[in-house]
């Protein structure tokens, strides 16, 4: 019996298993899940979860019931991959024949002195949850900072808003704009409701150090009443450790340059998805679903002794869409600019169908 060992239930983990267990062929194979949540998470709406516009409880999604996987609450503590072993922080070992590491990213801070320690985060839905408690116990009027102006900074600043009328919502970015990686239309678009609707932009930031409640852009100080960071990612901690043993070669914010097949150079039975594999694109879950749909159909020629594709598929996104609070929004479909209300509404068809096909 081959044992799979799946480390994270996000989009891409799900997305293998959900793809394995559909075929009813697989049979020989036991598939064990280690993530610490009960439940897989819509990461791409906690920005929503910390504004306070949405409930946790819609963010939620059940795992596969399925004979043939057994999901372990547990939290992954080392993975040596050269003894084909993962420890958890029950003691727990678990031996494997194939594992698909898809850990995540966590908050890249920069070095900034005390942004680790000293700011509020939505990487995670207990994080998100917990920056939702802080911030609705702002007083009226009170100051927030948002450190970063890409898409989560974005959407965060924009939902937030929404939830809260009465703050003083303030968005740092180091750029020259916000959303630097989208077209002009985008971002002036994007500009101008923020301004509409009173959020401030501080372009140019440079932010050298975060003390509690306060923010020292270019040395200067700042009094908030709290400060949420969204200024990059990095691959999960255990990853970067893999990484650094191995030496392995990653992309510019650390994602681990794998094989065409997925895996990890020179460990053809550990594959890798998500935000931690390096990829021509952007992070996202569409990357990791992409991702995940062809690592299933890998193993399953690996399983029935079948030689993989010379060639592998290329991988086609469908583009990009983001929130400005329930009713506007901003996309990249291809070549296809779009703002108002029509993307807004695609991202909401986007996540119902995908709850929908989940079986949430």
């Amino acid at each position: 019996m081959h044992h799979l060992v799946v480390l994270g239930g996000g989009y891409g983990g799900l997305r293998v298993i959900q793809r394995l267990l559909a075929d009813k062929e697989v049979n020989d194979v036991k598939i064990t899940l280690v993530e610490r949540e009960a439940y897989h998470s819509l990461k791409t709406e906690f920005y929503a979860l910390a504004a306070g516009t949405v409930a946790d409880r819609h963010l939620r999604i059940p795992f596969p019931d399925d004979d043939r996987i057994e999901h372990l609450c547990e939290t992954v503590t080392s993975i040596d991959i050269d003894a084909q072993k993962v420890e958890l922080k029950s003691g727990t070992v678990l031996s494997y024949d194939d594992l698909l590491i898809g850990l995540g990213c966590e908050d890249k801070h920069h070095g900034v002195p005390g942004a680790q320690e000293k700011t509020l985060s939505i990487q995670s839905m207990r994080r998100a949850r917990k920056t939702n408690q802080i911030i609705q116990n702002v007083p009226h009027g009170g100051k927030v900072a948002i450190v970063g102006g890409g898409l989560s900074g974005v959407e965060t600043a924009s939902e937030l808003r929404e939830s809260r009328t009465d703050l003083d919502i303030r968005l740092y970015d180091r750029g020259e704009n916000i959303l630097s990686m989208f077209p002009p239309k985008l971002y002036n678009y994007v500009t101008d409701w923020f301004i509409d609707n009173n959020i401030t932009i501080i372009n140019r930031a440079n932010i050298t150090e975060v003390d509690w409640k306060t923010l020292y852009n270019h040395g200067e100080p700042e009094e908030l009443d709290a400060i949420i960071w969204t200024a990059g990612i990095q691959p999960n901690k255990l990853v970067r450790d893999i990484s650094e043993r191995h030496n392995l070669e990653t992309d510019r914010i650390g994602r681990v340059h794998v094989t065409k097949y997925h895996t990890i150079p020179g460990f053809d039975n550990v594959f890798m998805v998500g935000d931690c594999a390096a990829s021509d694109h952007a992070p996202s879950a569409q990357l990791a679903e992409a991702q995940g749909d062809q690592i299933a159909v890998l193993l399953r020629h690996k399983w029935n002794g079948q030689p993989y594709p010379e060639t592998m598929p290329k991988m086609k996104l469908k583009g990009v869409l983001g929130s400005l609070g329930k009713k506007h929004g901003f996309g990249l479909m291809g070549e296809r600019q779009l703002i108002g209300r029509v993307p807004r509404v695609l991202k909401s068809g986007v996540l119902w169908m995908y709850k929908h096909h989940s079986g949430s």
